[in-house]
């Protein structure tokens, strides 16, 4: 089930047209709406990390596959099962099976995601956030987090004063398009209000309490964190960037706007 907010719906397909824009007259009366999941229907993770797993052992299955065995804080696998879900790092991961008595969970970890994420530079003893997938009436604290990573991003600074930190990450290029002041963004599965943006990095200012409970606070310049963009900002910009290609002339507005 999707909300719409709006009247119609814009979006990319996979020709790169706008989807639901077909002719003159609906361009001129283009009027936008994204998906906004109800949490009675869709509701993976909030992006309130509940602690921090340690990892006990990597069985490696050659470069392109990995099962990764974390311990767990007492009294948090409470109705653990394979096939669950949980995210680590901000990466959704399944459960492919549970030592109770232990406290550990392992999951496998593919080529992709051990590329694409900061799984791959986990080893033992390692720690990393995790969030139990968010159930039914529970309490949103933060945004609505996938677990699907968009990208790999890198602290270049860290200015640390006596109650708060601010890391400046860096992002590839083209990313901070979809990064906004004042929006919210998942870093490592944290649900966090992004401060300044500039081209390619933004800022983010961390409370005392984000740093106790999640790894954020031991971070240090160069560290990498995992990035999980708004999907609806990502779908927004998408759509308004396809119709302004279909629709003007872009370099003779950026020609117009320098002068």
């Amino acid at each position: 089930e999707h909300l719409g907010l709006g009247v119609g719906w814009g979006g990319v397909n996979r020709s790169g047209r706008c989807e639901g824009v077909d002719s003159p007259t609906d361009r001129a009366s283009l009027r936008l709406s994204f998906p906004l999941h109800a949490s009675s229907a869709f509701l993976p993770t909030t992006g309130i990390v509940q602690g921090q797993a340690t990892v006990k052992k990597i069985l490696e299955n050659g470069s392109e596959f990995r099962t990764l065995h974390l311990g767990f804080p007492a009294g948090s696998l409470e109705g653990a099962q394979v096939g669950a879900s949980v995210a680590i790092n901000g990466t959704c991961l399944t459960i492919v099976s549970v030592d109770a008595a232990a406290g550990e969970l392992a999951f496998d970890v593919i080529g992709e995601t051990l590329d694409k994420t900061n799984l791959g530079d986990l080893q033992e003893g390692h720690v990393a956030n995790f969030e139990r997938a968010a159930r039914i009436g529970d309490e949103i604290g933060g945004h609505t987090v996938s677990g699907h990573i968009h990208t790999k991003g890198f602290i270049r600074e860290v200015e640390r004063t006596e109650q708060n930190v601010r890391y400046q990450v860096e992002v590839p290029p083209g990313w901070t398009k979809y990064v906004l002041p004042k929006g919210f963004i998942a870093v490592d599965g944290i649900s966090l209000t992004v401060g300044e943006v500039a081209s390619n990095t933004f800022n983010l200012y961390l409370i005392p309490e984000t740093l106790r409970v999640t790894t954020l606070g031991a971070k240090e310049k160069g560290s990498s964190v995992n990035i999980e963009i708004d999907s609806q900002t990502q779908t927004i910009v998408d759509t308004i960037e396809c119709y302004m290609r279909e629709n003007f002339d872009l370099e003779k507005l950026a020609k117009t706007a320098a002068k």
